[in-house]
C-alpha cells in the first residue's frame, strides 16, 4: 500500500502566529498522514516539519535550488530540483491533498496548482478563492485530511475530492 502524503504550502517568512499554528498543524497531522511533504524552506515550511517530526513522522523537502544545506533542519528527504518556483507544481503533485497556510504569490502558485490538477486543496487563514475548501481551525483541517486519505486507501488520490467536503463559491 502507498504512503498517505499531505503537503502543506505557505510563506518563507511569517509571523510567530502562524509559526505557531503551522507546527501544532504538523504535530496532529503526523497522527493521520504517514509522509510530510513541502517547500522545504523556512517559515511555514519549517515549522510544519518540526511539528510534524515531533509526532514521529517523516518530511520530505522540495526545494528550488541545487544544494540540500538549503533545505531547513526538520527535512528528512531533501530533493534539490534547480528548478526556482517551478518547483511548486512538483510539491502539489507529491500530495494526494493540501493545506494552505498565509503566504504570498508563491502559494497562490500552489493552490493554482493543485485546482488544475484536482488535488484537494484546503485554506486555514490562506487564499480564499473559490474551488478551495476554507476552514478555521487546525483540528478541522486535520479532520478533513484524514477523511480524504482514508477514502483512498492504496490508490492515488489526486482528482479525488470527497463529496461531503464543502467548497465556497
Amino acid at each position: 500500500m502507498r504512503k498517505k502524503i499531505v503537503g502543506v504550502i505557505g510563506g518563507h517568512s511569517c509571523s510567530k502566529q502562524v509559526e505557531q499554528l503551522a507546527h501544532n498543524l504538523g504535530k496532529k497531522l503526523a497522527k493521520v498522514a504517514d509522509i510530510l511533504i513541502s517547500g522545504g524552506l523556512s517559515g511555514v515550511m519549517e515549522a510544519v516539519c518540526q511539528g510534524f517530526k515531533a509526532g514521529r513522522g517523516i518530511t520530505i523537502g522540495i526545494i528550488p535550488g541545487y544544494h540540500k544545506k538549503d533545505a531547513n533542519k526538520f527535512v528528512d528527504i531533501v530533493i534539490p530540483t534547480g528548478l526556482g518556483l517551478a518547483r511548486n507544481v512538483l510539491v502539489v503533485k507529491s500530495a494526494d491533498a493540501v493545506i494552505a497556510l498565509p503566504g504570498k504569490t508563491g502559494t497562490l502558485s500552489e493552490i493554482a496548482y493543485c485546482l488544475q490538477f484536482e488535488i484537494p486543496v484546503i485554506s486555514l487563514n490562506s487564499w480564499n478563492i473559490p474551488g478551495v475548501i476554507k476552514i478555521k481551525t487546525v483540528d478541522e483541517a486535520v479532520a478533513l485530511v484524514k477523511n480524504i486519505l482514508s477514502k483512498n486507501k492504496g490508490q492515488s488520490l489526486s482528482g479525488t475530492v470527497p463529496v461531503k467536503l464543502r467548497r465556497i463559491k
